[in-house]
């Protein structure tokens, strides 16, 4: 049965998640709801990011959805949630998954989704318990970028990856895309509320940017691991084979580079 999601969209919002966590923290939330802001003044991302956002530019948006499940059993989440842009972008746009292979959209571990290597869209998830007898409200936030900006470029010091490096700016539908990311957004929940990650574990391996390759795992900057890419596991964990072995890496306050 498809999520019923209370759709809003605004002009402006410092942060649609923020909007969103305001009123989870009030219990103010009741049902799924799915939030848009044309622009974003604050938005945020992984490890205190700054998410930029500018109309026509970039689509940001947030949902909310009331898990009965507690989070310890919602590890892999975001990277289930990857999969469902990637298939939230082939409904919109109608080009199918294997077309956006060969334009090279990949998934890369744990959050966010490259085109041709570069960041195409990123992703940030927040929420939890207020009490344990409450279900468990996660706020997902979402930044595409749906145009190529210099302006962009300047502000976070490296491209980016845009919708427009596919499709010209008149074959994309910004509504309709957003309709496609929830109702897409929607069925990965719903599955993920009866199952876990181990439902999408082959599937997210088959879009791993990274899969094979020597990469490098920071923290607050500092190298900790370096070796080759193996995938994730069941749980949405990383599997990095390393000189001294293999080495299991959780998400969180970490980063993933490769050294090609």
């Amino acid at each position: 049965m498809a999520i019923n999601w209370i759709l809003e969209r605004v002009e402006e919002s410092p942060s649609t998640n923020e909007d969103l966590m305001a009123r989870w923290r009030q219990g103010l939330l009741w049902e799924p709801v799915a939030r848009l802001a044309l622009k974003q003044t604050s938005g945020k991302g992984r490890m205190g990011r700054q998410w930029i956002s500018t109309p026509n530019e970039t689509l940001t948006f947030s949902v909310a959805y009331p898990f009965k499940k507690p989070i310890s059993a919602l590890s892999g989440l975001s990277l289930a949630c990857g999969l469902a842009i990637i298939r939230g972008i082939s409904q919109a746009t109608n080009l199918s998954l294997s077309e956006l292979q060969n334009h090279q959209l990949a998934l890369k571990w744990p959050n966010d989704i490259l085109l041709k290597k570069k960041k195409l869209a990123g992703m940030l998830i927040e929420g939890g318990q207020l009490r344990p007898e409450d279900p468990t409200w996660l706020i997902i936030g979402i930044g595409i970028n749906l145009a190529n900006s210099q302006h962009i470029d300047h502000q976070i010091g490296r491209p980016i990856g845009a919708l427009t490096d596919i499709f010209s700016k008149d074959q994309l539908d910004a509504d309709l895309l957003w309709l496609s990311l929830i109702k897409e957004l929607g069925a990965i929940i719903e599955k993920f509320e009866t199952g876990s990650f181990a439902d999408f574990h082959d599937e997210w391996n088959q879009w791993d940017a990274y899969k094979n390759e020597t990469c490098q795992i920071h923290q607050n900057g500092n190298l900790q691991y370096e070796g080759i890419n193996q995938g994730v596991d069941n749980e949405g964990c990383l599997i990095l084979k390393t000189s001294t072995g293999i080495k299991k890496i959780i998400s969180g306050d970490v980063s993933l580079r490769s050294t090609s």
